[in-house]
Order: structure tokens, then C-alpha cells, then sequence
């Protein structure tokens, strides 16, 4: 099967397509042809090494981690999914690598397509979708009325997290560019911050949650909107102590990641907040909701491009850039 690899980490490491071996199922995988997949910025980290402290892969390593297609076979203790039938996916984490013909996958990792999706379209979805039904539902708990501050509201997550916030009754503030403004409005946002010329830290107070897709210098400036007991659930920011013994990381790894993150945990006990760092997990149940929320309009996809699988490169270039307005897709078949 023809898929795209790196051989090495690095920055300016090329994608290669080759010629790989079909992947094997066992018993309770589903082999599926891929039709499309989309990139997410965890796509470029782990081409540039920057995953290694959380991820080990092998070499030739086949990129990628969203995906939809059509099932060709299955285990033989697959009783969910036949032959034929349109799926839509995020591998596990030790099974990535969808910019690829065909891919195996675990079936509990997996969802049926939602009908009124093109392939490109619900390749768009895996990621985004449960990395934000996570924050929102396993973390958070955001309930009508409460107010949720989301970064960089035009991204792959942020159009996502903008809906799914609004579907769940929150008043939702996101920061955007002025070429973002009418994208985030469209989808629901109540209040736009243009990042370029204002600072989302002196305009917001009493939030009970943020959702963070930046990292870095947003991350810290995001305590000072939250009132006493909010919280923040970053997936760029750095991991800390409690993701380190959720993880089952080791002593050692954590307590790495303690002594790491004791800015976060200082600004945490100064603002009387919690932070907490999602990594996120497949899980076919969740898609299920997501498909039914896709399926009665309430949730819809949003594309900035699509690449066919040879031009993966210049679609990493492009996501990169921090350009793109919504998913950048690549078409598999």
C-alpha cells in the first residue's frame, strides 16, 4: 500500500511516499481503506520529535491520527462493524498513521460515518471532536449558562469547541483575527476578541472555564479570567504532576513534569483554579454522540483545504503557518 513516512525526527525531515506492507488485524480490528484523513498540529510534533517524552514509535513511521474509509475486513471477534460499512476514526496512540491506503484499527476505536458527511468531511471530525467532547464532558462538566473562554477560535479545535459549547448552553468568548471574526460569529461565539489588537486578559473576569489551544504565554494569561474554582483544560500547554500519575508515567516522568510545570501550579494556587492537561483518547462510543449531533445539524464540519496524499508536505507547511481557518484535509483515495 502506498503511504506517506518519516525515517528520522526533525523539522526539516521529509515525508516520503513509499510502497509499505498491508497492516495486519487481529481478532478484534477492522481493516478499513482510507478515504481521507486530516492533520492536527500533534501531526507536525510528532514529525519534529517534540512527543518522544510521551511517545515512542518505530522507524519508518507512518504519520497521521484522524481518518474515515470503508471496513474491508474484520477480526474474527468484530461483532460492531462488516465489510462495506463507512467508519470513521482516531487510532490509539501506538497505532497511528492514516496518510495511508489502508490502516487496522481496535473496533471499540471506531464509529459509523455520519451519512450527511462527505469522506473529507468526516476525516475532519475524529480528532477535534473527542479532544473537545473530553475537555467539555470528562473534565469540565460545562453546564448551561457558565461562560468558557476558547483560544484561537478559528483553528481545527477551536470551530469545533465553539459549537459543541453553544450546543451545551455556555456563553462562549474566543480570540480570532480580523479573518476569523465572521467564521467564529457564524459558528455561534458570543463574543469575539480580536487577539492582533486587544488583550483577552483585561476584558474578561469571572470565567468559569477556559479551554486552551495555544500554550505558552495565553496559557498563563488565561488564569486571570477565571473565578475561584474554574478551570483550565490546555492541550498545548505543559503537561503537569496529576497527567503524570493518570498517564502511569513512572516516578520519574512525573516528577520531571512537577518540577517542569511549577509555574502553572503556582499560578494555579495563586488564582484558586485548576489546570489540567488533555491528552486526548479514541473512543468509538463518543463518535457515536458526535455522529448523532453531526446528523441532526447541530454540529457541522469546517475545511479550510483538502491536499491529495502527495502534496502531505506542503498541507504540513500550510497548517504550520497558523493560516488555516478550520481542518486541513488530505484525500487518501
Amino acid at each position: 500500500m502506498k503511504a506517506m513516512i518519516i525515517e528520522k525526527y526533525g523539522e526539516k525531515v521529509p515525508l516520503i511516499m513509499t510502497e509499505q506492507p498491508m497492516p495486519d488485524i487481529g481478532e478484534h480490528d477492522v481493516l478499513v481503506k482510507i478515504y481521507a484523513a486530516s492533520l492536527n498540529p500533534i501531526d507536525f510534533k510528532i514529525k519534529e520529535g517534540k512527543m518522544k517524552f510521551l511517545l515512542h514509535y518505530r522507524f519508518p513511521l507512518i504519520l497521521g491520527n484522524d481518518f474515515s474509509g470503508v471496513v474491508v475486513k474484520v477480526g474474527d471477534q468484530v461483532k460492531t462493524f462488516k465489510p462495506g460499512d463507512e467508519v470513521y476514526g482516531r487510532p490509539r496512540k501506538d497505532r497511528i498513521g492514516t496518510l495511508a491506503e489502508f490502516i487496522a484499527v481496535h473496533e471499540e476505536d471506531i464509529w459509523l460515518k455520519p451519512q450527511n458527511l462527505t469522506f473529507e468531511e468526516a476525516a475532519s471530525i475524529p480528532l477535534v471532536g473527542l479532544t473537545t467532547y473530553q475537555a467539555f464532558v470528562d473534565i469540565l462538566n460545562l453546564q448551561k449558562g457558565q461562560k468558557i473562554l476558547i483560544h484561537a477560535g478559528s483553528g481545527g479545535v477551536g470551530t469545533f469547541a465553539i459549537q459543541m459549547a453553544k450546543l451545551m448552553g455556555a456563553f462562549v468568548a474566543t480570540t480570532a483575527s480580523d479573518k476569523g471574526y465572521e467564521l467564529v460569529k457564524s459558528l455561534g461565539a458570543d463574543l469575539m476578541i480580536n487577539y492582533k489588537k486587544e488583550n483577552f486578559e483585561e476584558m474578561l473576569t469571572g470565567y468559569d472555564a477556559v479551554f486552551d489551544t495555544l500554550g505558552g504565554e495565553a496559557l498563563e494569561k488565561s488564569f486571570r479570567v477565571l473565578k475561584p474554582g474554574g478551570q483550565i483544560v490546555s492541550i498545548s500547554g505543559l503537561p503537569n504532576a496529576s497527567f503524570g500519575k493518570e498517564a502511569k508515567l513512572g516516578w520519574m516522568k512525573t516528577t520531571i513534569l512537577s518540577i517542569v510545570s511549577r509555574k502553572i501550579k503556582a499560578l494555579e494556587k495563586k488564582s484558586q483554579t485548576r489546570y489540567h492537561f488533555l491528552f486526548m483518547k479514541p473512543s468509538g462510543a463518543q463518535l457515536k454522540v458526535i455522529q448523532e449531533w453531526i446528523e441532526e445539524g447541530r454540529i457541522k464540519p469546517v475545511i479550510d483545504s483538502v491536499y491529495h496524499l502527495k502534496d502531505a508536505e506542503q498541507a504540513f507547511h500550510y497548517l504550520e503557518s497558523g493560516r488555516a481557518k478550520g481542518k486541513v484535509v488530505i484525500r487518501i483515495k
